[in-house]
């Protein structure tokens, strides 16, 4: 496992449809945007003492290669994969790249995927990950960079 003095920053990545935040159903995502979210990261990160960078993308292909990336820089992660959850087993085998060089990996979900649809009821991720939080609207990131910080220092 890495250590805290060996990280210089922590990744937060979305996934599809995660830039259309606060215009994509607020009853369930609300109203705050992806640019709130990443103001908060970058906040929380600062009260942590460790530097955020918070991408998003629709495509696939991206958010995999911000997986190996993460593998060859050492770079813990707080990944909501939003849609790829579900059936993504390119990202699962990336993800598990990652969790594999013992590099922290925490799933977020903003709301509780076990609560709605039932094809949201599966992830491809949730057995790679180091831990999986859902439910907790944009509160979950905070809760997930804290806990690789955690990890990293216990």
């Amino acid at each position: 496992m890495l250590t805290r003095s060996q990280v210089e920053k922590i990744i937060v990545v979305n996934g599809p449809n995660l830039g259309r935040l606060g215009v994509r159903e607020p009853e369930i995502y609300g109203s705050a945007t992806l640019e709130d979210l990443r103001s908060a990261c970058v906040q929380w990160g600062q009260e942590l003492g460790v530097h955020v960078e918070v991408r998003q993308s629709d495509d696939e292909a991206d958010v995999i290669r911000w997986m190996h990336q993460a593998v060859d820089e050492k770079t813990p992660i707080v990944l909501n994969p939003a849609a790829f959850t579900h059936y993504s087993y390119g990202l699962a085998d990336a993800a598990a790249q990652v969790t594999d060089m013992h590099i922290p990996l925490i799933e977020v979900h903003i709301s509780n995927p076990s609560a709605r649809e039932s094809f949201r009821k599966h992830s491809v991720i949730s057995p790679i990950a180091t831990g999986t939080i859902t439910g907790m609207g944009f509160y979950g990131y905070k809760l997930a960079l804290e806990a690789i910080v955690h990890a990293l220092e216990a």
